[in-house]
């Protein structure tokens, strides 16, 4: 993780000048320009989340021995498996090496194959991360004879049974409910917050290019047409991550909203594969500011070449994590009670 932080992902030649982009250079350039919010955002999806999931591995190997308590690590963990982006960093290095290839000489920086190696590592443990398998190692609850409705299940550590004297999962020691509370409402603030940011995150520029004293302002679709006179296949992803994923999430998320609110009882496996989908679709969006981040680093306002921040970037990185919350926080047991409830009356 150090060497991929600091050293050079990418390299340009600028009027006799070396000029590198690091992944720490660049959230540290957006702060410089006063884009803090913006930056802690890059910061948290890609050095935050990372190292707070080595630290809680470490943890649990350091907090057993020790009998400290591991049960709030093992709540983080499988919360921070969704949060780590290097995969789509790493496709935004590629488009950034992209955008700057016709105004300097590129050349890929030693950080490089240090970040593509932790991005490797980082996808196989948390495809081997298994944080069920964790629970039952270290904190390993007997099995119980209970009829269906005595069973309870808890949406945190995922155990099933029945609840502790205090009401709560005898497992990870939160409060057992039926259901998360105000979880309709969570996420419907959360949605209806992402839909008024996407106005200004498409219509505002969210990159400016000053090249030979010119300024050229961009929006995310202009910024998409100018990619695609020089390479297609990049400018439909970035057209996927950029627009097509965010409008699809909007509009996922509210069928299945407005489905549970009507209780609809036809099309559940579908409605259920729609939310994993927006789940895991849900992250590409940031790949925007993972290019402008790259970008930010490479060109300053003391150069021929200068490249900054517009506006939009801040409401579209709003967006983007406002539909992540939006699904964390949608409870998917309500899809099931609208489909029960729904097939009753319809029986009726």
């Amino acid at each position: 993780m150090p060497l991929a932080w600091t050293l050079p992902l990418i390299e340009i030649r600028l009027l006799g000048m070396t000029i590198s982009a690091s992944m720490l250079a660049g959230v540290m350039q957006m702060v410089d320009q006063g884009d803090i919010i913006t930056a802690a955002m890059v910061c948290f999806c890609v050095i935050g989340t990372p190292l707070a999931l080595a630290l809680c591995l470490v943890y649990l190997a350091v907090g057993k021995p020790l009998g400290m308590n591991l049960r709030p690590v093992l709540l983080v963990l499988d919360k921070l498996k969704e949060w780590i982006m290097f995969d789509i960093y790493l496709i935004g290095v590629v488009v950034a090496a992209i955008k700057v290839k016709d105004y300097a000489d590129l050349f890929a920086g030693y950080g490089l194959l240090a970040f593509i190696s932790l991005t490797l590592f980082y996808l196989l443990l948390i495809i081997h991360l298994d944080v069920q398998s964790l629970w039952q190692k270290y904190y390993p609850q007997p099995r119980q004879a209970l009829k269906p409705e005595e069973v309870k299940c808890c949406i945190h550590c995922h155990y099933s049974g029945q609840s502790d004297e205090r009401g709560r999962c005898p497992r990870c020691y939160v409060t057992l409910t039926p259901r998360i509370p105000y979880s309709l409402q969570k996420a419907w603030a959360a949605l209806i917050s992402s839909i008024i940011f996407l106005f200004p995150a498409n219509l505002l520029p969210i990159s400016i290019i000053y090249l030979n004293g010119a300024r050229q302002d961009d929006t995310i679709f202009s910024g998409i047409v100018s990619l695609a006179s020089g390479n297609i296949p990049v400018a439909m992803v970035v057209f996927t991550a950029s627009i097509l994923v965010p409008i699809s999430k909007v509009i996922i998320l509210l069928a299945l909203l407005i489905s549970i609110h009507m209780r609809c009882a036809q099309g559940l496996k579908t409605r259920v594969r729609l939310l994993r989908a927006v789940r895991w679709i849900g992250r590409w969006s940031m790949l925007d500011l993972f290019v402008i981040s790259l970008t930010m680093s490479l060109v300053d306002r003391d150069q021929l070449l200068a490249f900054t921040m517009g506006p939009a970037a801040l409401y579209f990185g709003s967006a983007v994590f406002l539909t992540i919350l939006s699904v964390e926080w949608l409870d998917s047991r309500l899809l099931w009670d609208a489909h029960a409830t729904g097939n009753a009356e319809y029986t009726d």
